[in-house]
């Protein structure tokens, strides 16, 4: 469903416009603050206390619960506009007709006004847990597009999916995806620097890239804040524990293949030598470059700078 926008009101506001509703929607700053001080007070009250070995399970479980209303009213919204399809199909011209029609759009505009609204909410949560953390929220089911942010976290089976139909829709990943696979223990200053001009670099020769990764920690959650600070939409191949067991790392090496990506990045293990002497490389990078090299995919290990 699109709507017509004046020069003077944002997307949200028109949406909320549209709504019809008398009574007055909270406006994006509100909306984004409340998001901001649940997660500042939750971090606050938690930290530095006997809950704070739970403070990622607890964080995370707060900006998941507002995803959860997001996806339930995204298909409170889905199903107005199947009742909008219906009654445009069946359209009589009547009076009745006229009214019913009307009554599902305002419907409709309403569960996107707040859809949109909770999106806002889950999002400056979640900004507040990066900033405090360091970490990058990411759901656990589906994917996120929202109006406040620049980038979209895309479910890697989706775009696959998406790829192959050869459709058009949010989740195709198009043509530029770069592959990321690193260490858990790639968590360094040094890591970080060069993870960092692994994917400026990355950006520059396909400026339309999109970056696929399992979005587990160290390595691939820093290339997940770089893809977020420079507007670059973000394909998640989780690894299914509860499906695959031990194979579920290597499953999700093989989701990020079947996209097809331009280049696969990988960070075997850290490259601060005082750590990375004592640690073994991570096997599910040294399996994403062999599968590239085996599918003919260009594949680039990153390494310590060069003096």
């Amino acid at each position: 469903m699109s709507l017509l926008l004046t020069a003077d009101l944002s997307n949200f506001e028109a949406l909320c416009a549209a709504a019809q509703d008398e009574r007055p929607h909270p406006d994006e700053r509100q909306l984004q603050q409340l998001g901001q001080a649940l997660m500042t007070e939750t971090l606050d009250v938690i930290s530095d206390t006997a809950l704070s070995d739970h403070l990622t399970t607890i964080s995370e479980g707060l900006i998941g619960a507002f995803q959860s209303i997001t996806l339930r009213l995204q298909r409170e919204h889905d199903r107005a506009g199947d009742d909008i399809k219906r009654l445009t199909r069946d359209f009589d011209g009547s009076e009745i007709a006229d009214v019913e029609l009307q009554e599902a759009t305002r419907k409709a505009f309403a569960a996107e006004a707040a859809l949109r609204a909770v999106e806002i909410i889950r999002d400056g949560a979640a900004e507040s847990y990066t900033i405090s953390t360091g970490d990058v929220w990411s759901p656990w089911k589906g994917g996120t597009k929202t109006l406040t942010s620049t980038a979209a976290q895309i479910d890697a089976r989706e775009a696959v999916r998406a790829k192959q139909a050869k459709t058009h829709a949010l989740t195709n990943p198009g043509d530029q995806v770069v592959a990321f696979r690193g260490s858990p223990h790639a968590d360094t200053q040094i890591d970080a620097s060069r993870i960092f001009d692994a994917l400026n670099w990355a950006k520059g020769r396909w400026p339309q890239m999109k970056l696929a990764t399992t979005g587990a920690k160290g390595a691939e959650k820093l290339a997940m804040t770089w893809a977020k600070q420079h507007g670059v939409d973000t394909i998640l191949a989780r690894a299914d524990f509860t499906k695959f067991g031990k194979a579920a790392p290597f499953r999700a090496n093989d989701d990020m293949i079947a996209l097809e990506p331009v280049m696969v990045l990988t960070l075997e293990n850290t490259l601060d030598q005082t750590r990375g002497e004592t640690l073994q490389p991570f096997g599910p990078a040294l399996n994403a470059g062999q599968k590239a090299k085996e599918k003919g995919y260009s594949h680039m290990a990153i390494q310590v700078r060069r003096a």
